[in-house]
């Protein structure tokens, strides 16, 4: 199940004993429905959950059901009303006129209430909502083919305290989130507090991954930067070696050098523990810079 049809299960649990937020979140549903007419109110949905609940919610909203619920070919669920009696109670629940409806708007005196905003906004997630897997980004949105609605539902969202943003896609209005504490926080005032906590654990998995990460790649570089150095080191003491000898050098550099040749993959840090007597990192690291230098002369 991906964790979008896992939020709208959660979702489908609220409760639906007060009848003005189910007609809230009824309202939400048909606004973000695939069809909501005066010939027709048609809503398509994936999810198991939410298809079991929308006869539910409309008896609880209207007094009556749907008039016919099949299947599609891709497994989703139809439910339709094509009755003109019952989408005309549906459109005079809301203040509409269903023979003179032109376009759509959000009658906000339905909405007066804060949890009947929340449930509006519960059931256009439910019927036009979707959120990706948090594991991989964050992206929440709402999607109606009615501008109106989009832009009056963004300033319930902005009342409720949120701030999406808005955008256009394929003649379709967008909503959306991409901040996580945000959808987090939506979740929450939506009756999802499940999902909330899923998104949190998400991001403190991935933060943890990416800094192990950071520290693997910052391991793995300091380790290639001591192997070049240390290569580096190596061929110097091969060229001291093919000319004065290494017998040649001031005893507290020969003896870095041979210590360097057995051990050619240390550290300086390591060189300064390894000596006899031990030395401090800075002092090995000083002795280096002259060996790497050093000339007969000295």
């Amino acid at each position: 199940m991906s964790f979008s049809a896992q939020v709208k299960a959660e979702l489908c649990r609220a409760s639906l004993q007060r009848a003005c937020c189910a007609r809230a979140e009824a309202y939400g549903a048909l606004l973000y429905a695939n069809s909501f007419s005066d010939r027709e109110v048609r809503v398509i949905t994936g999810s198991p959950d939410f298809a079991q609940r929308l006869p539910k919610l409309f008896r609880r909203a209207f007094g009556f059901g749907f008039d016919s619920v099949t299947a599609s070919r891709g497994g989703k669920r139809i439910l339709a009303i094509t009755d003109a009696a019952k989408i005309a109670a549906i459109f005079a629940a809301y203040g509409y006129d269903a023979a003179s409806t032109l376009a759509h708007h959000i009658n906000l005196s339905v909405l007066e209430e804060e949890c009947c905003r929340a449930a509006f906004v519960r059931g256009a997630f439910l019927a036009g909502g979707s959120i990706t897997d948090p594991e991989k980004r964050y992206h929440l949105e709402l999607v109606t083919d009615h501008r109106s609605v989009a832009g009056e539902t963004l300033s319930i969202l902005l009342e409720m305290g949120f701030s999406p943003k808005d955008t256009v896609r394929a003649g379709h209005y967008l909503l959306y989130f991409k901040q996580s504490e945000a959808i987090e926080d939506l979740f929450t005032t939506l009756g999802a507090p499940n999902a909330a906590m899923g998104i949190m654990a998400a991001k403190v998995e991935k933060d943890m991954r990416n800094a192990v990460n950071r520290r693997v790649n910052c391991d793995s570089a300091n380790a290639d930067k001591i192997v070049s150095a240390a290569q580096a080191q190596l061929d110097r003491l091969r060229e001291i070696e093919r000319g004065p000898g290494l017998d040649a050098l001031p005893p507290e550099l020969a003896g870095l050098a041979l210590l360097r040749i057995a051990n050619p993959e240390a550290s300086l840090a390591d060189l300064a523990a390894l000596s006899d007597p031990p030395l401090s990192k800075s002092t090995v690291a000083h002795r280096m810079r002259r060996l790497m230098s050093y000339r007969p002369e000295e």
